[in-house]
């Protein structure tokens, strides 16, 4: 753990004392090497689950996953950051990238904690630099709006949880996950448990976000500059999933009382986000509604509490992590030559720009679940797990690989196809920076196609 979380940290050094000219070309080149050695976590040498290094952070088949995601994603943001941060002074764009990688630092310590206060504190640290790359690199006025919400909805759901974890503390007399998992859940009798046990999950549900607690979400997104729009989508969202997997194994399986009306939003929620992704006019809105859509579905695997719905929770989170960053690193390139996110502004870009309409329509079909990408194989392992759990969700999943089938592909036609207008004129070529960067997204993509078990070791 040490391993990756010392450079990370030096790299902030790194960047204030570096040259103007090294700046960009350094830190993508220092980043790239922590994310390729974050990969020697996933060879695993320990038969108790957990790779440990110390007594508070630890990596184990579940967290792993997560934990290369966030350290692959801080070049791909640095890289997507570099053409619009041209302009900044040089000391604001030293700002940024210390904003970034202290974030990543944040999400490591988050994802490796194996105290579940440490894992509160930083899950709730992770909220400061997102907020500040919103509020100050936002792109217009109302970003102080987006950041006001994406604030107050996060602080709102996560003081239950504090209350919840010190009660547990007083109960179990530990918050450590390695020896937790040995002890006896909690039997929840009266009502007041109930209670506690949404206040437990009541944190992570809004940040996935659930249906009916996610409007933060779309003013953070539209709001937020291309490298907040990514690190959102990608990683922090994820942060809901892995904390009610880590918070399931104390919490006893549920009543059908409790576990109804979160499924039932959840599984309405893919339906409705869906429809909304329909009638959208903005492109960064449109890929954060259906966000929104994908994680309900992650919820209702959770929820589950089946080794099938946790399994197609994790690699459905990994594959739309992966998807939905490229997605908005695409919307990014067409903001960057039109200047405008509104789809019908920017049609037929096909005949200008055709090796980025290409980039457009895999990940795209990513979005919607192609076979064989990860993306479909974890929207049959939780749809399976639900049809098990009540054959009537399959009406709820079924329509809603449909709507999503039908926005994707809306997506595609409105910005690719068709004429290209007249006030089109004068836009620039695609880098190769820009290649390279969406690149970096389909590639794990397609290899994790080839050995799926990096994701789902946790629980087949």
């Amino acid at each position: 753990m040490l391993m990756i979380l010392t450079p990370t940290v030096m790299l902030i050094p790194t960047i204030w004392l570096l040259s103007k000219k090294w700046l960009w070309p350094t830190t993508i080149y220092q980043s790239f090497i922590i994310a390729l050695t974050s990969l020697t976590w996933f060879k695993y040498n320990s038969e108790a689950g957990w790779s440990s290094t110390n007594t508070h952070l630890a990596t184990d088949p579940l967290s792993t996953p997560l934990l290369v995601l966030s350290c692959w994603l801080l070049p791909l943001m640095i890289i997507a950051s570099q053409n619009h941060m041209r302009l900044e002074p040089i000391n604001r764009q030293r700002s940024y990238i210390t904003l970034l990688i202290s974030l990543q630092m944040l999400l490591i310590m988050t994802f490796g904690a194996t105290e579940i206060i440490m894992f509160y504190v930083m899950f709730e640290a992770t909220l400061i630099p997102t907020l500040i790359i919103i509020t100050r690199w936002g792109n217009q006025t109302e970003r102080l709006n987006a950041g006001t919400y994406f604030l107050f909805y996060t602080l709102a759901g996560s003081l239950p949880l504090l209350v919840a974890l010190l009660m547990v503390q007083k109960d179990l007399g530990t918050l450590s996950m390695l020896t937790m998992q040995h002890t006896t859940p909690l039997i929840l009798s009266s009502w007041g448990d109930k209670i506690w046990w949404v206040g437990c999950l009541m944190a992570f549900l809004v940040k996935m976000p659930l249906y009916g607690v996610h409007l933060w979400l779309p003013k953070a997104h539209v709001e937020a500059p291309v490298a907040g729009s990514m690190v959102l989508a990608a990683v922090l969202l994820k942060l809901g999933g892995y904390g009610m997997m880590r918070m399931m194994t104390i919490l006893t399986p549920m009543d059908k009382e409790l576990m109804y009306p979160f499924i039932i939003l959840a599984l309405w929620g893919i339906i409705m986000t869906g429809s909304m992704c329909l009638r959208q006019t903005d492109l960064k809105a449109m890929i954060a509604y259906s966000s929104v859509s994908h994680m309900g579905l992650v919820v209702g695997g959770i929820l589950t509490q089946t080794p099938w719905g946790f399994t197609g929770a994790i690699i459905l989170m990994i594959a739309h992590g992966l998807t939905s960053s490229a997605l908005f690193c695409l919307a990014n390139t067409n903001y960057e030559r039109t200047h405008s996110r509104t789809l019908l502004l920017a049609r037929g870009l096909q005949m200008v720009l055709p090796l980025m309409t290409t980039w457009w329509f895999i990940m795209n079909l990513a979005n919607l679940a192609l076979p064989p990408l990860p993306n479909l194989m974890g929207e049959l392992m939780i749809m399976t797990s639900l049809f098990n759990w009540s054959p009537w969700t399959i009406g709820l999943t079924g329509l809603g690989t449909l709507i999503t089938a039908g926005y994707s592909l809306y997506m595609f036609l409105m910005t690719q196809r068709g004429p290209t207008p007249m006030h089109i004129i004068n836009l620039e070529p695609s880098h190769t920076r820009e290649h390279l960067m969406v690149a970096m997204h389909t590639l794990p993509i397609l290899m994790l196609m080839i050995k799926p078990e990096l994701m789902w070791g946790w629980c087949l």
